[in-house]
């Protein structure tokens, strides 16, 4: 996850990452880091485990991905990473530079983009992952599970990981680090939502659920696609549609 760059020249926007507690994180590969929300609330990011290998419920997860998958705010890479040493065509996205620049360096394939930009091999993905709580990107999960249906596809699969209790709230947040070292990050739009919330609306809006369950503490849902007229997807033209690219000082970034 992370938010947003601001307008500006480029050394401005540098300057403003450098400070970025997201990006500090990441260099260490440790926390604290938090989502505050408008009302003081403090939500903690686990950092730490962001930046391990894949564990054994992120393995189990991974073990149900079809065909090429595209990790939807991929972070620092480790699901990536983890597929990519079992053979699997795989992309990561993420409006962090921090975030893509680590997913490259141990072994995995990144963008810097935001999942409502243009991306490569749109309708061809067999499984789109929002792990870690993605599922609130944009603050709209609705509409982020309309992007997912136009990025997947037809029949493809969505693995999305969910609150850990039934909540489905919308909120301003800002990525603070609870020290006086870094300036909190800009506000951005960001949900939490549980599954019994997600498969409401993600029945509303023409999935089906393929399962639902809990491993360790963590809880998941798969969701299929419901249209399911065409081929299934060519996996390893999926990603050589476009050149996955190191970040670089002038590559996109925007809100999530």
């Amino acid at each position: 996850m992370g938010p947003g760059r601001p307008s500006g020249p480029p050394a401005a926007a540098r300057a403003w990452e450098a400070c970025d507690p997201y990006t500090a994180a990441l260099r260490t590969g440790r926390g604290p880091l938090f989502l505050r929300r408008t009302d003081g609330r403090l939500l903690p990011l686990d950092v730490e485990r962001w930046c391990a290998r894949a564990d054994a419920v992120d393995l189990e997860a991974l073990d149900r991905c079809e065909g090429a998958v595209l990790d939807v705010g991929c972070g620092p890479g480790r699901l990536v990473a983890a597929l990519a040493a079992r053979g699997r065509t795989v992309l990561g996205i993420d409006v962090s530079e921090a975030a893509v620049a680590r997913t490259v360096r141990i072994g995995g394939q990144s963008l810097r983009r935001s999942v409502f930009e243009p991306l490569p091999g749109e309708g061809r993905w067999g499984t789109v992952l929002l792990m870690d709580g993605n599922i609130g990107i944009g603050g709209d999960p609705g509409a982020l599970l309309a992007r997912v249906a136009a990025l997947l596809a037809p029949g493809g699969l969505l693995i999305a990981e969910t609150a850990r209790t039934d909540v489905d709230e919308r909120a301003y947040v800002q990525l603070v680090d609870d020290t006086d070292g870094h300036p909190p990050g800009s506000p951005f739009p960001w949900a939490r939502i549980g599954t019994r919330a997600l498969r409401r609306r993600a029945t509303a809006g023409g999935w089906r659920t393929a399962a639902q369950w809990t491993s360790g503490e963590r809880r998941f849902v798969a969701l299929r696609s419901s249209n399911t007229s065409a081929e299934p997807p060519n996996s390893t033209a999926v990603i050589s549609s476009q050149r996955v690219r190191k970040p670089s000082a002038d590559s996109p970034a925007t809100d999530r």
